[in-house]
């Protein structure tokens, strides 16, 4: 058999079909499209550029790629697990001393962080650290620092550390913009896998804007098959001129390894959660609508040639939405010129905004384009929330309810129409936990007694006290439920 001969063009063409890169035959102009920090995308067109490597940026980056070590000290009797329960040990352990000694066993676990500020500013995953008692970051030279939690945001699964270097710069990524990359792009990805050391990795951008994982409540991630696996989580993913486009977040796998499907926080939101860290808080603006995806359906019934955009079906009275003058029937379909396909990509474009700014929203109304300019502004707390627990001997003893206003609804990522008296906690072994009342259930009415207010409630609660029979009417997740208690 006549072995097959390939030149060095066709060589380079399947290379740049490998590479994902724009081929550009000798003589032409070497233009390529723009890549994140201006560089452009081009494909090797010599034989010395074949042989290139992702050295340069991995020395630049990684150093400020670091581990960190978290410890949380649990406390356990030994004997029998009975005496774990506090209801149990009341009556027995503590009492009568059939508790056994007290054992301590220290819990540790391991992921990554980023350097994003000379001054020690780390970002990482609330996962990684959730629940420490320590916390240290590691750096690549070995070097040891404590680390003091400035801000946890669980909504995001972000939190920003902080590290006293004695006035030293450290190493740092700059931030890109997550914005600017395209499917296909190479990355990297930087941590601390398995806790072997720090390892990289590579592969290509294979989505954007995945909003169906589920992992956080702004589901908004850059998926990639760059390979992570456990102990990345808080790790960079890096573009090729040195940036952050993301925080490896979580892995799809069914075996607990990486099987080519990872999902990054996108930087966008890592800034927005970093501009919180001088309060201590994030606070995000909120467009004061309800909304829903785009159907093939709706789409047709609205005259719509493809589907595309978000559907408002309900504004919120006096928010900034209603201000904009947008309308139940109005389809959104891009923020700032960038495209909008669900809910969740419209809840995450909004979310990386500034409050005190404005957005362009694009909008479809009956069919002709329209763009209208929404302020952002933060969710108000009207009506004031009144937290009170409900006490007595009635279905809610022990809960701990709440008017409900837009900033209560956003605190606990709930739908931020919603009105009326929401349960916060509720407590244990409280007749509320036993009637199966749990926290973000809406109260509706009481024996039939409409309650639109906690001080409604209360009143409503002292009218009936002593009563045979209960009927609560919640709301909980969108559905209506009906409990009924006594004869």
């Amino acid at each position: 058999m006549t072995p097959m001969r390939v030149s060095l063009p066709a060589l380079v063409l399947a290379l740049a079909a490998v590479l994902g890169g724009v081929f550009v035959p000798q003589g032409a102009a070497a233009e390529g499209t723009a890549a994140p920090g201006g560089a452009r995308r081009e494909v090797p067109a010599t034989r010395d550029r074949v042989m290139l490597s992702f050295a340069p940026v991995v020395r630049k980056v990684a150093p400020a790629v670091i581990n960190i070590y978290s410890r949380k000290v649990e406390r356990s009797r030994a004997g029998s697990p009975l005496f774990d329960d506090p209801f149990f040990r009341r009556f027995f352990g503590d009492e009568f001393g059939f508790g056994g000694r007290v054992r301590e066993r220290v819990r540790t676990s391991l992921g990554s962080g980023v350097i994003v500020g000379p001054d020690g500013t780390i970002i990482t995953n609330v996962h990684v650290i959730q629940g420490a008692d320590q916390i240290r970051a590691v750096l690549s030279d070995r070097r040891e620092f404590d680390a003091k939690v400035v801000l946890t945001d669980k909504r995001t699964d972000l939190a920003v550390l902080k590290i006293d270097a004695k006035g030293e710069r450290l190493p740092h990524v700059p931030i890109r913009d997550s914005d600017a990359l395209e499917v296909g792009d190479l990355v990297l990805a930087i941590g601390n896998p398995f806790g072997v050391g720090q390892t990289v990795t590579s592969g290509i951008v294979s989505a954007l804007a995945r909003t169906t994982v589920g992992v956080t409540d702004y589901a908004f991630f850059i998926q990639t098959d760059a390979a992570i696996n456990p102990g990345n989580s808080g790790g960079a993913l890096v573009t090729m001129d040195g940036g952050l486009a993301g925080i490896n977040t979580a892995i799809y796998s069914r075996s607990g390894g990486s099987i080519g499907i990872g999902f990054a926080v996108p930087s966008a939101m890592v800034k927005a959660v970093l501009a919180g860290a001088s309060t201590g808080r994030v606070v995000r603006p909120w467009l004061g609508a309800t909304s829903q995806r785009v159907t093939a359906k709706i789409a047709q019934s609205l005259g719509m040639e493809a589907p595309h955009g978000v559907l408002i079906n309900k504004v919120h009275p006096g928010g900034p939405a209603a201000a904009a003058g947008l309308r139940a029937g109005d389809v959104v379909t891009a923020i700032n010129g960038r495209p909008v396909e669900d809910p969740k990509a419209l809840s995450f474009r909004i979310a990386t905004l500034a409050v005190g700014g404005t957005a362009r929203l694009d909008i479809l109304r009956q069919g002709r384009s329209r763009r209208v300019t929404l302020s952002l502004s933060a969710p108000p707390e009207v009506p004031k929330r009144e937290a009170t627990v409900i006490r007595g001997t009635n279905p809610l003893q022990g809960a701990l309810v709440a008017n409900l206003s837009p900033a209560l609804a956003d605190e606990l990522s709930m739908t931020q129409d919603l009105a009326g008296v929401v349960v916060m906690e509720v407590a244990r072994r409280s007749i509320a936990r036993r009637a199966g009342v749990r926290p973000k259930d809406v109260v509706r009415a009481v024996n039939g007694i409409e309650v639109g207010s906690v001080r409604r409630l209360r009143r409503a609660m002292e009218e009936l006290e002593g009563a045979p029979r209960w009927q609560l009417i919640l709301e909980r997740g969108g559905r209506t439920l009906s409990l009924v208690l006594g004869g």
